[in-house]
């Protein structure tokens, strides 16, 4: 297990996910489901998220 997610953890580096200063929710969701996805980076999946809605909190 610790090896899939330091391979998704390297696939996400080589993508330059993260350098920058823009954090936002969909930059970090798309880093971890790249780390999550692993080896499958290498087969074809580049999964990326484009918008994050986060909840409001209660009033």
């Amino acid at each position: 297990m610790l090896v899939w997610l330091v391979i998704g953890a390297i696939a996400a580096g080589q993508r330059h996910y993260y350098s920058g200063k823009t954090k936002t929710c969909a930059k970090a969701s798309t880093i971890a489901v790249t780390i999550v996805a692993g080896p499958l980076n290498y087969l074809g999946a580049n999964p990326k998220l484009k918008n994050c809605d986060l909840p409001q909190p209660s009033k």
